[in-house]
């Protein structure tokens, strides 16, 4: 059995365990520079900032949602476990196909209904073996008391790979959407006969959503590498994260039908077809992944990068926000509390003792 430390309260300095460690992109993290505000373990004023660590010695954690005050976390090699109150309950997670691990794959993407208080519904993403090969698939399940059961494949067959699997879900105005990565298979991504390489849609209900931009087909937005985050300003509009394949980390606003170059173009090329990022990592690499958004801001999760990023979009400034607590792998606003999932344990980290967390910081 796993043992967990819960907090409750504001916690004391945490040990730094931020090293440059490969990601996948092949490039680095040339910005060593404080910006201003950043929020870091060797400033004395963290506990007077709001800094709590909720929970550590978490597995490899992937996606958080809360409820009430109850948090839900997935962990990459299958794990789910439940936080209330300073006590941690393991899941028990009856899915139609095993989850696979294998680097970068596994269980990804978790979303709560809107009505998850009323019927008990949520959704997931994760990696399976199919007869072709790895494969993700978007599932619905269902809660009873401390099990959660699939009920229905939304989408199944989805490219799988041991890197680029994507995963992230979210649901903006009532509609589900879910990221995914190129499967190790860069030109898939400009093939819109293929679930790689995209930005899905669907209704909760896994059907096809009458606003779409390509006839009976789930795309969204396609040219993408691994895109590993979504977030909507309160205007709606919509913006993803991404990775590069070396450095040219991305950030991108997503409309529908657009092709977002991957693989043929990257950074600032483009083309009278294609749509280049807001910004782009350049030569350094952020290797994003969770993006949540706060009035006109994104904070974005950043694993090589080892730092969550704030990104003004009006301005479209980027810099770190919180840097010294290593990978970080999601990020989650709630009123004026971003709360972020450490991710040192992931096999690319070097963790301390007590990693991986969960933790909260009051936003300035």
């Amino acid at each position: 059995m796993r043992q967990w430390i819960v907090y409750g309260m504001a916690a004391g300095f945490l040990t730094a365990c931020g090293t440059e460690s490969e990601n996948g992109n092949g490039g680095t993290n040339g910005d060593d520079s404080d910006a201003s505000g950043v929020i870091t373990d060797d400033n004395e004023t963290d506990g007077e900032e709001g800094m709590t660590v909720i929970a550590e010695s978490l597995d490899s954690p992937w996606a958080m949602q809360q409820i009430n005050d109850e948090w839900l976390i997935t962990e990459r090699d299958g794990g789910f476990i439940s936080i209330v109150n300073g006590e941690v309950t393991e899941q028990d997670l009856q899915l139609s196909d095993e989850v696979v691990q294998q680097g970068e794959s596994g269980l990804l993407g978790f979303v709560l209904d809107p009505d998850f208080e009323d019927n008990q519904i949520a959704y997931m993403y994760y990696t399976y073996e199919s007869t072709d090969g790895l494969a993700n698939k978007v599932v619905q399940v269902s809660r009873d008391n401390d099990t959660w059961t699939e009920e229905e494949e939304l989408i199944e067959g989805i490219p799988g790979a041991a890197t680029h699997n994507g995963g992230r879900l979210a649901i903006h105005e009532g509609e589900l959407y879910a990221t995914t990565g190129d499967a190790e298979e860069p030109e898939w991504s400009q093939d819109t006969e293929n679930l790689a390489g995209n930005i899905l849609k669907m209704n909760l209900d896994g059907t096809l959503p009458d606003d779409m931009p390509f006839e009976d087909s789930y795309i969204w937005s396609y040219g993408h590498r691994n895109p590993q985050g979504l977030a909507w300003l309160d205007n709606g509009t919509m913006y993803s994260s991404e990775h590069g394949a070396t450095a040219l980390d991305e950030i991108n606003l997503i409309e529908p039908g657009n092709n977002y170059g991957w693989p043929d173009y990257e950074g600032d090329e483009t083309s009278n077809d294609t749509v280049a990022p807001v910004i782009h990592s350049g030569d350094d690499t952020w290797a994003p992944s969770g993006l949540a958004a706060h009035d006109d801001w994104l904070f974005m999760a950043g694993l090589r990068g080892e730092a969550v990023y704030q990104f003004d979009t009006e301005a479209e400034n980027l810099e770190e926000y919180i840097e010294d607590y290593g990978r970080i792998r999601d990020v989650l606003v709630m009123d004026n509390n971003l709360y972020f999932l450490t991710n040192n344990t992931d096999g690319r980290g070097t963790p301390d003792d007590t990693d991986d967390k969960l933790i909260e910081v009051e936003i300035e």
